[in-house]
This record gives structure tokens, C-alpha cells and sequence, in this order.
């Protein structure tokens, strides 16, 4: 039987097995659709198949047969729920962009793969997958077929621990060995010392430096010649090729003056170079996983979540503070925040927030709750079986699911600059060689390879992301987060404002509440309290904590109907709370109050009227925000406070009343088409719609675990004043990265323009190289800093 390799994994399969495409011979439709996607895409990058020629499928068989084990299953899975489950896995041979963009696209391999989401500094990659289409041990499969075979430890993976690969850090100390030792055996040629020893030996010398270069050349820079030979192969022209071929010119020419005996070539400047260069890949991707760790660790949600003490009142505790053990209450569309045990008689537990499909999973007591779930309808209790993990919380909220399809400027610009960064580099390079060949071959091959080195574009793509990341940081030590660096971009634009009355410019911590009616009786208001337990709407939180305690009654049915009310039975006895026209059925026609209406079992009792507090700092800040903005304020109650509040608030605000939820985003999208870029700010629950609709959505946050996940960003009750300080700072960043980019393309320009005179060394313009990129991120980090502090005046 004749056999073949297959012309894109290398595998030797029998000729009548090939599958034929596009006059190509693959072994599988896994190689054929890989090898589509790479024809239609233009990458940057090839895979690493590190299977040599001959090999075959039985190589890797039985490799990761583990995985079929459930115990060693549950060890990895992050989230196991029904037939949705996700993993993260570890993959040490992520090393750019391309790489990123063929493991997010892993559902176009294997159809079972609902999603991928690659972690670049920490190189992993978190698949949601249905387990019952594809196992974990097919996805270990089929990431090593393409080449990123994953690094599966479990003592890793119990231990916390992320598998380091040090391969750079080997290449940069060889490559600081071969430098060091080249510039001592060099010294006698610098300083042309005239010794009789020295001038017999010179020739040994020489071949002793060429020696010592070779570990440099062949190991230490290979990561320029792989990924120049990669993008080359993809027909798409990265920086590295540039560096490769100066490299590759420096040494050859070298070589060629030693072997002639023309002089000592330019090995100190080669081996140097390299050293420098690799100095500045390391600096880079310490610097990136500076910003990954800002982001999974600094930044946190100001939620908090209702903890049952066995002898105290229940009380509100940061999520951070939770332990092992700790009864916690989840109400009515409540983010879990950690893994635990339902003690509940049953719960319906919403997962989109973690799997992005909505329909309610049905739960029973002694059954595993996962963080991330939100619950629906009435209230619940759960046992805590692991302390939450915030960057778990944060990759959640970041979840590609939520994303809005915003388009970030800045980012096309560097896409833009770096595309045409490299045949713009190599033409210069060329001239500038094909100029001085005629009149100094040494400064020629100087002026090619200083040209190649100098002009890099590192710290222009840099400047970004560098820029989003440290106000990512300044912006959550002052208690305003955002989902990620778009939000900042989108908050620069914004030039309307529109804000919810209820829980977002009034506060739900004070409040005068009053009740008008029919005297509730003793049981009865026990139970209202315990229906307004379950409830996370702001004015159920304030009722709620103003009523006196009580015994803890399990409710029979709860629902909470977005801008009209609640509905529950409890103990027999049916519950409507709410409106005037969803408890009573008709119009109020007495003073427009806003208040919560109380029905039970038919028979109407009365009302709570709530005289609201507005915030402190309100007046001071809507008069700020005005001169910058057009102000809006929404509100479902009714116009009884307008009075008030234009008193209040600047003449020009717009004051819109009895707006339900669907209103308010209809609204939102008026004022869009108009061609306003529109931020909205409210409490995160009726608001949801509205939030997910503006161009940035802004939940204010009290003391209770009310998180949606259509909103952009979190700000803490207390900072609420300070919110034109943040969209000033916003709009200072934007500033920074046009000024870096600025900086950035000086620093080439100036470097060019000494490289093509034939007056910058190549060693000089190896040191240069990463020199750039710490002034940019030096200056980023000043500038960021230096803005914070001057938006405050």
C-alpha cells in the first residue's frame, strides 16, 4: 500500500485515505479545515507541529486516556453544570497574536466547542465546551494535533501554580555569556595594542570569537528566525523579520571577514545585540503581565452579600470576607459569589453569566451551586464550600458574551502603523544599503543592520494598552470599575448623561418612610418583611431594613416583575407589593408620592411613602457635569418630586417621569439616534435594559450583591461625587496615547535618521530599542499618575 505524508500536520497516512483540496493531500478534515482557515485569514503565525515527518497518530495515543477519569475531571473543571462545562487550560506555546486568534476560534474545529477565551500573559486558554458532543480528552487532542499541546499538572492545578516557561531566560543568559566574554577577547582591537603575543595570536582570538557567537546566533536568536519563517510562510510580514535578517547579514558578514582574514568582524555588535534585544522581549512581557495581574488582582466589585449569623441579625459582608462554612442568603437575582451547597429546598439558578445560555437550571437542597449563577425568583440559602476568588469574578465579568461590539480607535491605529511598519522598514533598509555599497561597504552593512534594529515598533503597540491598563489601576483603587480598557475609550466620547432617580441620585441608606392605610397586624407585617427578604429592588432594601425583626418564614412563591412589583405567597397568604395600578388596578389620583402599596389576599391595606435623601454632593456635581454635558434624569415613580428637583438641579436638566424599564431604554436609543454617545447610570436592576443599550453602562452600587452583567462599569455609593473627576480623567488618557504615539514615532524617526547617515553602530541601536519602550512606559506611567492628580483640581 503507498503512503504520503500529508501536507499540513506531516502525519504518513495510506494514499487511498488523503482527503484532496485545493490541489493539496490532507490526512483528516481537521487538517483541511486548519489550513482553510489559515488560506482565508492572513495570520501572522504558523502552527508548531512538533511531530516529526513519519509520524503517526499512535505516537500520542493513550497520552491523555486520564482524562477520562470523573475525579481527575472535576479537578480541572472550572464549571460542570448539565452538558455545559469549561476548563482552563494551560499552553506554553502561545507566543502572539495569531496564536491567540486560532485558540479562540476553536469552535471552528470542533463543533461541540461553544467558546474559547486565551489568556495571553499567563498562557492559558478557558474552553466551554458540551461535554456530551466532546470530552476533555478530545479537546487535549485535538490542541496538540494543531500544535499547542496543553501542560496538564494537577499538582498545578491544586496547588494554584501557573507552569513557567523559562526558555527566554535561558536564551538571555547564554546570550549574555557569548557578549560579555566577545567584548573582554575584543578589547586588543578596540585599543589596536601593538604586543607581540597578541599580534601572533590575533588569528586564534578571532576564531575564538566566532566560536562563542555561534551559542548566541544558533540558540539565543532563534525565536526571531521561527517567527520571521512563520510569518513569512503565512505571507504576512512581522517586525521580526527585519531583526532576522540583520541578524542573519551581521553574522554572515562577520564570518566572511574572519574566514578571509579582513578583520575581526562584528561579532561584539551581533552578540550584543541579540542580548539587548532579548532584554527588551523580557521588559515587554513583564510589563504585560504587570497589566494581568493589576486586572485579576487589584481590581475587585464592590458586592457585597447578605451572611446568616446563628445568634446575630443577618448582615452584609464584602465578598472577600466570606469563608469556608458561612450561610449565605442569595435573593431574587443575586450573583452567587462562590461555590457552595444549596441548603434551599430548591432554587433556579441563571448560569448565562458564566455558559451565556439563559434557560434556569433547576436545583434541589444538598445539590452544588457554582459562583457566577444568578438566582430567580424566591429567596434562597446556601453553605459556602470554597472563599470566593475575585479573578475568577473578574474573567466572568469580562466574558466575551457581555461584550458590546465597540469598535476601540486607538487600537486600529496601531493595527494600522504595524501592518505597514515592516515593508516600510525593509525598503528604507535597502535603500540606505544600496546608497552606501557604493561608497563604504563597512558602513553599508552597518547602516542595514543599525536601520533593521532601531525602528521598532514594540513601544508604539505598547502605548495603549499600557496607557488603558494603568488607568484600569488608578480608577479602581478610587472605587470605580470598569469591565476592561474599552470602557475608558467609550467614556471619553460620552456627551450625554442620563441618570435614574430611584437608588442612583437618591440614596437607599436614608430615607423618611411613613405608612399610610389600614393598620398592618402584627403577623402580617412579619410576613411583608420576609417577602421583601427575597426582593433586591432599592426600595424594597430600604422598607425592608426599616421594618423591626422578626422570625425567618419560608416563602411558598415569589416573583418580582420588572417596574411594577412583587407577587408572593406566604404561609397561605398572597402578597402584591408594588405600584398603585399593578396592586389596585386603576390610576392614583391623590399627591404623587413615591411609595410601595401593599395588597393582601385580595384586600387592599395601604401604602409606604418613601420622602427620599439625595445623595450628598448632588447639586455641586450636576452643576459641574453641565457645562460639559446634556443632563437627563428617569424615573419609574411619578412626577410628585419634580419640584424638588428643579430646585435642585441645573435649569437645563431634563426631568422625564413614569418610565417603565422598556421606556427607559427607548429612550436611551432616541437619544443614540440622534447621534449623542449616551453613558447611563442607575442601580443595575430595573435599569438593566437602558444600561445595556448606552454606550456606557454605569451601576451604582450600595451595599447589596445587585450585579448586572449589561452594565460596563461599577461605581461604589460613596464616589458617586467624584464622577466628573473620572470622566475627566477618561478624556486626559486619550491624551496620553496620542502624545505617546507621538513620542513613540519621534523616537524612530530621530533613530532612522542616524542609522541611514551612517552614524548610529548596530550595538547602539540594540541598546536604543528597548530603551524606547521604557521611556514610553515611563512616561505612561507618569502621565497617568500626573492626570490623576490634576483632574482633581
Amino acid at each position: 500500500m503507498s503512503v504520503q505524508n500529508c501536507f499540513h500536520c506531516g502525519l504518513i497516512i495510506p494514499k487511498n485515505e488523503l482527503i484532496v483540496f485545493d490541489e493539496k493531500e490532507f490526512c483528516c478534515s481537521g487538517c483541511k479545515t486548519v489550513y482553510e482557515i489559515f488560506s482565508l485569514n492572513d495570520l501572522t503565525c504558523y502552527y508548531d507541529f512538533e511531530k516529526s515527518p513519519g509520524a503517526t497518530p499512535q505516537d500520542i495515543q493513550g497520552k491523555y486516556d486520564f482524562l477520562d477519569n470523573e475525579s481527575i475531571q472535576l479537578k480541572l473543571l472550572e464549571f460542570q453544570e448539565d452538558t455545559t462545562a469549561i476548563v482552563s487550560l494551560n499552553i506554553p506555546h502561545i507566543h502572539c497574536s495569531s496564536c491567540i486568534w486560532i485558540l479562540e476560534n476553536l469552535s471552528r474545529l470542533k463543533p461541540g466547542i461553544s467558546a474559547s477565551q486565551v489568556n495571553f500573559p499567563e498562557k492559558k486558554v478557558r474552553i466551554t465546551y458540551n461535554s456530551e458532543k466532546i470530552t476533555l480528552k478530545e479537546i487535549a487532542y485535538l490542541l496538540s494535533s494543531i500544535g499547542y499541546e496543553p501542560y496538564i499538572s494537577l499538582e498545578n492545578y491544586e496547588a494554584g501554580k501557573n507552569n513557567v516557561d523559562r526558555s527566554l531566560t535561558y536564551r538571555l543568559g547564554v546570550a549574555f555569556f557569548c557578549f560579555g566574554n566577545i567584548m573582554l577577547l575584543s578589547f586588543p582591537e578596540y585599543f589596536e595594542v601593538k604586543e607581540f603575543w597578541l599580534d601572533n595570536y590575533k588569528p586564534f582570538f578571532r576564531w575564538l570569537i566566532l566560536i562563542l557567537a555561534m551559542p548566541s546566533f544558533l540558540y539565543s536568536a532563534s525565536i526571531y528566525y521561527v517567527s520571521a519563517y512563520k510569518s513569512i510562510k503565512s505571507k504576512m510580514l512581522n517586525i521580526d523579520i527585519p531583526i532576522a535578517l540583520g541578524i542573519i547579514v551581521m553574522f554572515i558578514r562577520s564570518t566572511f571577514d574572519i574566514v578571509m582574514d579582513y578583520g575581526p568582524g562584528f561579532f561584539d555588535s551581533l552578540t550584543g545585540l541579540i542580548f539587548f534585544m532579548l532584554l527588551g522581549k523580557m521588559f515587554q512581557i513583564k510589563t504585560y503581565s504587570f497589566l494581568s495581574f493589576e486586572r485579576d488582582f487589584k481590581s475587585y466589585f464592590p458586592i457585597a452579600v447578605t451572611r446568616i449569623n446563628p445568634n446575630t441579625p443577618e448582615e452584609s459582608i464584602p465578598i472577600y470576607d466570606i469563608d469556608k462554612g458561612d450561610r449565605l442568603l442569595i435573593r431574587n437575582q443575586e450573583l452567587i459569589p462562590v461555590d457552595g451547597i444549596l441548603i434551599s429546598e430548591q432554587a433556579e439558578i441563571d448560569y448565562s453569566f458564566v455558559t451565556g445560555e439563559a434557560v434556569p437550571i433547576t436545583k434541589k437542597s444538598g445539590d452544588k451551586v457554582f459562583a457566577g449563577g444568578k438566582q430567580i425568583g424566591k429567596v434562597i440559602e446556601m453553605e459556602v464550600l470554597h472563599t470566593v476568588s475575585q479573578s475568577y469574578l473578574t474573567q466572568l465579568w469580562g466574558n466575551d458574551i457581555f461584550q458590546k461590539d465597540v469598535q476601540q480607535k486607538h487600537k486600529t491605529i496601531t493595527d494600522a502603523i504595524s501592518r505597514y511598519f515592516t515593508p516600510i522598514l525593509l525598503l528604507i533598509a535597502f535603500a540606505g544599503f544600496g546608497y552606501w555599497i557604493f561608497i563604504d561597504a563597512n558602513t553599508a552593512f552597518n547602516v542595514f543592520t543599525a536601520v533593521l534594529i532601531v525602528a521598532c515598533p514594540c513601544a508604539l503597540a505598547l502605548t495603549a494598552p499600557f496607557t488603558f491598563g494603568n488607568i484600569l489601576r488608578i480608577l479602581g483603587k478610587q472605587k470605580f470599575y470598569l469591565k476592561n480598557a474599552l470602557v475608558i475609550e467609550q467614556l471619553a466620547k460620552v456627551d450625554t448623561l442620563v441618570f435614574d432617580k430611584t437608588g442612583t441620585i437618591t440614596t437607599n441608606k436614608k430615607s423618611n418612610i411613613a405608612y399610610e392605610g389600614e393598620p398592618l397586624s402584627d403577623e402580617n407585617r412579619i410576613m411583608l418583611k420576609n417577602v421583601l427578604r427575597a426582593s433586591n429592588h432599592p426600595l424594597s432594601r430600604m422598607l425592608y431594613e426599616s421594618l423591626p425583626e422578626s422570625d425567618r418564614i419560608k416563602l411558598d412563591d415569589f416573583e418580582e416583575i420588572t417596574g411594577k412589583g412583587i407577587m408572593a405567597v406566604i404561609q397561605n397568604h398572597q402578597f402584591q407589593i408594588g405600584s398603585f395600578s399593578f396592586v389596585g388596578g386603576q390610576q392614583e389620583n391623590l399627591i404623587k408620592q413615591t411609595s410601595l402599596h401593599i395588597k393582601i389576599d385580595g384586600a387592599y391595606y395601604g401604602k409606604y411613602i418613601f420622602n427620599n435623601q439625595y445623595r450628598e454632593g448632588l447639586e455641586d456635581l450636576f452643576q459641574e457635569l453641565s457645562l460639559n454635558y446634556k443632563i437627563k434624569v428617569l424615573s419609574g415613580d411619578n412626577d410628585g418630586e419634580r419640584e424638588t428637583l428643579e430646585k435642585l438641579l441645573p435649569k437645563e436638566t431634563e426631568l422625564v417621569f413614569n418610565q417603565k424599564p422598556e421606556q427607559k431604554l427607548a429612550f436611551i436609543k432616541n437619544l443614540q439616534d440622534q447621534g449623542h454617545n449616551v453613558m447611563m447610570i442607575g442601580d443595575g436592576l430595573n435599569d438593566a435594559g437602558a444600561l445595556a443599550q448606552s454606550n456606557v453602562g454605569v451601576s451604582i452600587s450600595e451595599n447589596v450583591n445587585v450585579f448586572s452583567p449589561a452594565c460596563d462599569a461599577i461605581l461604589d455609593a460613596t464616589e458617586f461625587k467624584r464622577l466628573s473627576y473620572f470622566l475627566k480623567l477618561s478624556k486626559n488618557s486619550i491624551k496620553i496615547i496620542k502624545m505617546s504615539f507621538v513620542l513613540s514615532l519621534l523616537y524612530n524617526v530621530v533613530g532612522l535618521s542616524f542609522a541611514v547617515t551612517g552614524n548610529l553602530l548596530p550595538l547602539v541601536a540594540a541598546i536604543i530599542m528597548p530603551l524606547s519602550t521604557i521611556t514610553i512606559v515611563s512616561f505612561v506611567t507618569l502621565a497617568s499618575n500626573y492626570f490623576s492628580r490634576s483632574s482633581l483640581k
